[in-house]
């Protein structure tokens, strides 16, 4: 008996621990090429935790990782929406294709927690409709804080009215109470630059009132800065002008210095701040600035070694450094990673096949309406000019391979190459390996004859730095038409999928409240 009564509280112990989120639900009306994506809304980086399509009868389903119980984007149709969720929960959800993520209902675990969450945005938009707060940014010092102080009174209120009434989690509520704390400390922050300008007094400086009442919002600022992102940007904001001073001290006559350099350079000089601020800060700067696509290689071992160097905490060094990934491909030079892949026939193949000859790895899906319509016909154009050279493998990560086998078939049907799938898709081994992201369909990489990684990630084959590899490794010289730079010979013109799909270092994070 002791040991079944072992077991179960292991069991228990096990799914109270779990952090995987298991997610279904239906949307109507949705179209079968659009994707589902959630990402965790506090992170320092952007990228999907998870890709699902939807069925013919746009039914969906998936499980992911949550890395912490709190925020998380969904984002379906270029619309994204806010979401609660907790590890080990199951989620339904079901919504309009025509409207969804912005409306949505929610079943399952994560019922009560997005009720509460939906209720209290509701009535936050309700209640700004109704505020004048042009008449209070233009009061005096006195009338302003009376009226904040009454607006946080309100929202704490209602806050608390729904929390009776819904019974969500003490995570949530301490996030929403945070994020009230946040949106007043942002309307401060506006009124204290603002008011001397508007009010014709260049001499105006905040009260001791003012400031103890920043002082007493910021009493949570560990958590606000882990949680939030607006937070972290109201702290950037604070910190600009004193570090656009130290900036302007310490860049003379360094033509090579990056921003993020500079920023955790600064950094240290502030005592101030913890460790877990500067690590959230020093991060948002970081992705803002100097991690996207084209970023030189000197410079992205720059910033890995600011990342080594500077960050100290595991999870936001480890997110980092897979957005850089994601963002600007693996270090060329390394050898190419391996990783199952399956051919029609369903035999496996091996990237190691091709090694001697120089080859170029294209991933591709399906739902991509940009690679059919702009990419084939570019990649036809490619495939032609340099097939005497190196070889090509089309890398497919749809859903299925059933879908793989169709979608091989029609549209890459002639072209000379290996097609080969990654089990599961988007979620396969080679898709994470190579940092592969629905954001970053179509993608290119190139291998040399040795094996090795030999140029960043590219969404367009009309890149003339991607033309110059190709004609490195090849020997081959692709001829050049001067009137138009960016065009490549006979055909081999710039892919419009790339001003489409192109994938951005940091994506905005939806407003918390407004």
């Amino acid at each position: 008996m002791k040991k079944y009564l072992l077991l179960f509280i292991i069991a228990i112990f096990v799914m109270s621990c779990s952090k995987k989120v298991e997610v279904k639900g239906k949307i109507t009306g949705g179209a079968p090429l659009e994707r589902i994506e959630f990402v965790e809304a506090s992170g320092v980086g952007t990228l999907p935790l998870i890709n699902i399509g939807l069925d013919k009868d746009g039914n969906f389903s998936g499980s992911f990782e949550a890395p912490k119980d709190g925020m998380y984007v969904i984002n379906y149709a270029n619309r994204q929406n806010l979401i609660y969720l907790e590890g080990g929960q199951n989620v339904n959800i079901s919504g309009n294709g025509m409207t969804f993520p912005n409306e949505f209902v929610i079943t399952g675990d994560a019922k009560k927690n997005n009720d509460f969450l939906q209720a209290t945005q509701k009535f936050l938009g309700e209640y700004g409709s109704k505020l004048n707060l042009n008449q209070l940014m233009a009061g005096d010092e006195a009338s302003f804080l009376k009226g904040i102080h009454k607006v946080e009174a309100d929202i704490n209120k209602n806050v608390d009215d729904l929390a009776k009434k819904n019974n969500p989690s003490k995570g949530l509520i301490t996030w929403k109470k945070n994020d009230i704390k946040v949106t007043i400390l942002n309307l401060l922050a506006n009124y204290e630059m603002s008011h001397g300008p508007m009010a014709g007094n260049m001499s105006y400086k905040a009260s001791k009132a003012f400031k103890d009442y920043e002082v007493k919002l910021e009493d949570d600022k560990e958590a606000m800065v882990k949680t939030i992102p607006l937070y972290r940007q109201y702290l950037l904001v604070k910190m600009t002008p004193d570090f656009q001073k130290y900036a302007e001290a310490n860049s003379k006559g360094k033509t090579d210095i990056t921003t993020s350099e500079l920023f955790a350079q600064y950094l240290k000089t502030k005592k101030d701040i913890s460790q877990t601020a500067k690590d959230y800060l020093l991060a948002f700067v970081m992705a803002q600035t100097d991690i996207h696509p084209t970023t030189p290689a000197k410079r992205i071992d720059k910033i890995k070694k600011i990342i080594d160097s500077d960050i100290k905490d595991a999870t936001i060094k480890s997110d980092l450094l897979k957005m850089q990934m994601a963002i600007t491909g693996l270090k060329i030079g390394d050898a190419a990673p391996e990783a199952p892949l399956v051919k029609q026939d369903g035999k496996s193949y091996n990237l190691s096949e091709n090694k001697g000859k120089p080859y170029m790895l294209f991933f591709y899906a399906s739902w991509n309406p940009y690679i059919s319509e702009a990419t084939v016909p570019v990649l036809k154009e490619v495939v032609n000019f340099y097939k005497s050279k190196m070889n090509f493998v089309f890398v497919n990560v749809d859903d299925t391979k059933d879908q793989f086998v169709k979608t091989s078939n029609s549209l890459l049907k002639g072209i000379q190459g290996v097609n080969v799938y990654g089990e599961k898709g988007m979620e396969s081994e080679i898709a994470k390996k190579y940092g592969v992201y629905g954001f970053k369909l179509p993608c290119f990489v190139i291998i040399d004859k040795d094996g090795k990684i030999a140029s960043r990630s590219f969404v367009n084959l009309g890149e003339q730095e991607l033309v110059t590899i190709l004609d490195k490794l090849t020997g081959l010289a692709a001829p050049r038409v001067d009137q138009a730079p960016q065009q490549m010979p006979q055909g081999l013109q710039v892919d419009p999928s790339a001003q489409q799909q192109a994938p951005q270092p940091a994506n905005p994070q939806p407003a918390q409240t407004k």
